[in-house]
């Protein structure tokens, strides 16, 4: 398995490329596309848009999200094309990593001059040594 350092670097730099080629302008659905097909032929396990069903007392509420992008079944990836990213934006991919038990989520605006100017690292209790375990715990949200 690959490290989560390892498999952020790898977003970045295929996000990177595709901004080069494409530069900001284009709707988020675009890059998403493009970022999904990218990762692919890197052998990655790329899904798109993500329902995760939120587990509340026993009970499974669908969808509570939608993940843009699930890398390897842990690295969330949250895509946008605005002009600024708010601290709002922030916070919702720190929700999605509480509520997935998942240490380490990009969000990615290609809105951005540069794209290093538009990847953001979000962390939930990150800690390198407990990636592998924390990656091999059961989930308590239902991923569709």
């Amino acid at each position: 398995m690959i490290a989560i350092d390892e498999l952020s670097a790898a977003v970045s730099a295929e996000a990177i490329a595709i901004h080069k080629e494409f530069g900001p302008g284009l709707f988020e659905t675009v890059y998403e596309s493009v970022l999904a097909g990218r990762l692919r032929k890197r052998g990655l396990k790329v899904e798109r848009q993500v329902q995760v069903k939120a587990v509340f007392d026993g009970e499974a509420y669908d969808p509570a999200f939608k993940i843009d992008i699930l890398v390897d079944d842990r690295l969330v990836l949250e895509i946008k094309t605005v002009e600024q990213l708010s601290k709002a934006h922030a916070k919702q991919v720190l929700t999605y990593l509480r509520l997935l038990k998942q240490p380490v989520g990009l969000l990615l605006n290609f809105s951005e001059e540069t794209m290093k100017d538009g990847i953001r690292r979000v962390v939930n209790d990150y800690r390198p040594e407990l990636i592998l375990r924390a990656s091999l715990l059961p989930l308590r949200l239902c991923v569709n």
